[in-house]
């Protein structure tokens, strides 16, 4: 081999590594849960599948299709496939935090599991009860405000379960705040927001299908 043509194989090849050490594959910045606050329904016999994305250092964005460890807060609520990312809603449901780790980053959700078929969804004033439901309409001064605690419940495969933590509650007014992080829910109403003499309504919903109005009279 001529001395020049081996002096030029030698450059090519010391230029392609040099080429190789200098674009290196992007790194993970950041990630992900899609979606970010996914529900399942108890009982059913499908899982539902998460998935994890990340961000990477040049501006890309796709699916971590592999290396994701997955954990949840509470699997009695909603259990999670380690590997996979399938969550199964479990007991009665309720709210669990969904963790996924690649590469030294974590990812959260907040994944919820609800009864698919409830009969008889309530709100109910005081305490969760499986004897009685007293009557949830609500008398409170625009002058001096007040609390009140509800909780709701439904019939489920037979009993009554409190499904307090697990509604939404929407009051049509500002005047009107809801702390439903534990049961009973805990129902606060502000003064000076609202005329008295107004019909304002808390209304409770619980999935898709489920819905309860609580009546709130304001007096003077």
């Amino acid at each position: 081999m001529p001395l020049t043509l081996a002096f030029g194989l030698l450059v090519a090849a010391a230029i392609g590594a040099g080429c190789r050490g200098f674009f290196q594959n992007p790194t993970l910045n950041s990630m992900t849960i899609q979606p970010p606050s996914p529900s399942v329904q108890v009982g059913s016999a499908y899982s539902y599948q998460l998935q994890a994305w990340g961000t990477y250092s040049d501006n890309s964005r796709s699916q971590i299709k592999s290396g994701v460890v997955w954990s949840t807060s509470d699997p009695t609520t909603v259990s999670i496939d380690q590997n996979s990312g399938a969550i199964t809603g479990e007991g009665e449901g309720g709210t669990a935090t969904i963790t996924a780790a690649a590469q030294g980053l974590t990812a959260t959700a907040t994944a919820t599991a609800f009864l698919g078929t409830v009969s008889g969804f309530e709100v109910c004033q005081g305490t969760f009860s499986s004897t009685s439901c007293p009557n949830p309409a609500w008398t409170v001064s625009d002058t001096s405000g007040g609390t009140q605690t509800f909780n709701a419940q439904a019939t489920y495969n037979g009993s009554q379960v409190d499904l307090t933590t697990q509604a939404t509650w929407t009051p049509s007014t500002s005047a009107i705040t809801c702390t439903t992080t534990a049961s009973p829910a805990s129902c606060q109403f502000t003064t000076g927001v609202v005329t008295a003499g107004t019909p304002e309504t808390i209304v409770v919903t619980y999935g898709t299908s489920y819905s309860f109005t609580v009546d709130v009279t304001v007096t003077q």
